[in-house]
């Protein structure tokens, strides 16, 4: 004779197990291990794994990160046997000069002005003024001394290093010099045809007279009667 379990009685001990299986789909489920969560070590922890208990390993001996492979030194420091040198790297040509005016009036202007002489904006609103260019001191300061100064910072003036490519540091280093030869320069280093032109009293337009709620233009203008 063969026993028959009642249907009732499974789906009654069904339900009991039930709330058991699903405590364990909850232990299961705790035990997902994210990569965010695995065990790692914290940048200079200390860690008893290595001998030297340091969690951040030096670089191989021999290897050089991609894009770091600096051989020409002088380009990337401005120093030569650990002194500031005076060469460029590079020609200095007018592209450069344009590139190296851009970048200062970018980066430079604000505190040391566009001539140089360190009254820039930030400076008129209480920033501490800068030493002006054309002072004995930085007129013989060799082009490594800027070049340096913009990479590591000086006294109150912050490093560009992060902001400023190695090559736009050099054309900015050569506008700098740009800008002193521009104060001091003899009149005869001036090609005639340009000492000419600057030897002429400058023109100023003739202006109408301007009425209460009006502003003087020039003669001749756009859209005024010549």
């Amino acid at each position: 004779m063969t026993l028959r379990r009642s249907p009732i009685r499974a789906v009654r001990n069904f339900g009991m197990l039930l709330p058991a299986l699903s405590f364990v789909l909850a232990l299961l489920g705790g035990c997902r291990l994210d990569m965010q969560d695995q065990p790692r070590f914290k940048p200079l922890q200390q860690s008893d794994f290595y001998a030297d208990l340091r969690s951040s390993r030096p670089l191989v001996s021999g290897t050089v990160a991609r894009g770091q492979l600096r051989l020409d030194g002088y380009f990337y420091t401005g120093l030569s046997n650990g002194n500031p040198g005076d060469a460029m790297p590079f020609p200095v040509t007018k592209e450069v000069l344009e590139r190296g005016r851009e970048r200062y009036n970018i980066y430079c202007a604000p505190c040391h002005s566009r001539t140089g002489d360190g009254n820039g904006v930030i400076v008129q609103r209480g920033y501490r003024r800068p030493p002006s260019y054309q002072i004995e001191r930085l007129q013989k300061a060799p082009l490594g001394h800027f070049y340096d100064v913009i990479t590591k910072g000086y006294g109150a003036m912050p490093d560009y290093a992060a902001q400023v490519s190695a090559q736009d540091r050099w054309a900015i280093v050569a506008y700098i010099r740009a800008l002193q030869l521009s104060q001091t320069a003899p009149a005869d280093a001036i090609p005639p045809q340009e000492r000419s032109r600057l030897s002429q009293p400058a023109e100023i337009p003739a202006t109408r007279e301007a009425g209460p709620n009006q502003t003087a233009v020039p003669v001749g203008s756009p859209g005024q009667p010549k």
